[in-house]
């Protein structure tokens, strides 16, 4: 065997074994990959405002030459790409409005049957469907942290990470008790009936949010996943439950392989859930000096959807209404959010 003995490398690997043994080094890295992220969106923004400038600059050309020469195919395309433009603009626009301190962040959403047995968990499985949709249409990825089926249909719950740049800006706003009306297919009557499910959204936070969690405050156990999963999943204790006793909060986690994997995922869920705790209960306070109750609260109705006696899907908070409901089920909800959005700022 030929032995190549390269001056100085000895001594350069025990310099940077020394650095990987030195948490201060992984910090290091942390932090930057996190000005990283925020250097990238911001460059993508500024990518995105010089690109309209230059579209609107463009248009501007095309209208003195459509002008010059009366070609109303010139004003045809002209119109077309304004059309557009309008739409870029806008969602860019209502970006600036996603201001928050982890409006940025990937989002961690929960979806509730209500009471109403297999209709409200019908309910409950039509809005997964509907927010996967509108997920998949921004290019956000979204991975199932946790599901229970319903005995004869729907869900009883299911817990969703998302995870894109501003997942947790948009998707804040459908926090709250979403409503459904309609002709119920599990009546044999063929009656009307009315359902509700809520959905909770929280932000993921970073592994550096200093939250006071101690190991002694919670209770952790492991259990065997249910459902489609693979031999090995549901023949090992991978699924993790975690309890934090002061609380109360319960959060599990079963889609990983790993019960490590399921605990760090888990544990993201519980910081997310115990910081919704500290701002509802910071809220709580200035409401209470200020003297007057807020008009949106977790549990209030947000939105109804009305299948029958007419299609109508109205949101109670800004007035916004659209007629055509399946395509709102389908994942149409950006004039529901962006409406919102807009009157919150």
């Amino acid at each position: 065997m030929i032995h190549f003995d390269i001056p100085g490398c000895q001594s350069k690997v025990k310099e940077y074994e020394a650095q990987m043994n030195d948490p201060s080094f992984w910090e290091d890295i942390e932090k930057s990959q996190k000005i990283n992220k925020e250097l990238k969106s911001l460059k993508n923004r500024i990518q995105r405002y010089e690109d309209l400038k230059s579209r609107i600059e463009d248009s501007e050309v095309l209208i003195e030459l459509g002008m010059e020469e009366g070609d109303p195919s010139i004003a045809e395309e002209v119109s077309e790409e304004i059309y557009r433009l309008d739409k870029d603009v806008e969602a860019l626009r209502l970006e600036t409005l996603l201001n928050g301190p982890y409006d940025s962040n990937n989002a961690i959403i929960s979806i509730h049957a209500g009471a109403g047995g297999t209709e409200a968990m019908d309910w409950a499985s039509m809005l997964l469907r509907m927010y996967t949709r509108w997920c998949e249409s921004k290019g956000y990825q979204v991975d199932t942290l946790d599901l229970l089926p319903g005995e004869e249909a729907g869900v009883k719950s299911v817990t969703l990470q998302v995870s894109g740049e501003n997942a947790y800006g948009y998707l804040k706003a459908e926090k709250g008790v979403h409503r459904l009306v309609r002709i119920s297919p599990f009546d044999s009557s063929g009656r009307r009936h009315t359902s509700f499910a809520s959905m909770d959204v929280m932000p993921e936070l970073d592994n550096d949010m200093e939250l006071d969690i101690r190991q002694e405050d919670l209770r952790i156990d492991t259990y065997r996943s249910g459902g489609a999963g693979g031999q090995h999943v549901n023949k090992t204790e991978s699924a993790v439950r975690i309890t934090h006793i002061p609380t109360g909060i319960v959060v599990q986690c079963q889609n990983e392989r790993s019960q490590i994997q399921n605990r760090e995922t888990a544990m993201k869920v519980l910081k997310a859930r115990l910081l919704e705790l500290k701002e509802a209960e910071a809220q709580k306070e200035i409401d209470e000096m200020k003297g007057e109750m807020k008009r949106i609260e977790w549990g209030s109705q947000i939105r109804s959807y009305v299948f029958h006696p007419y299609s109508m899907v109205k949101d109670h908070r800004t007035n916004e209404e659209m007629g055509n409901i399946q395509a709102v089920m389908d994942g149409d909800l950006d004039s529901f959010i962006n409406t919102y959005l807009q009157m919150m700022a």
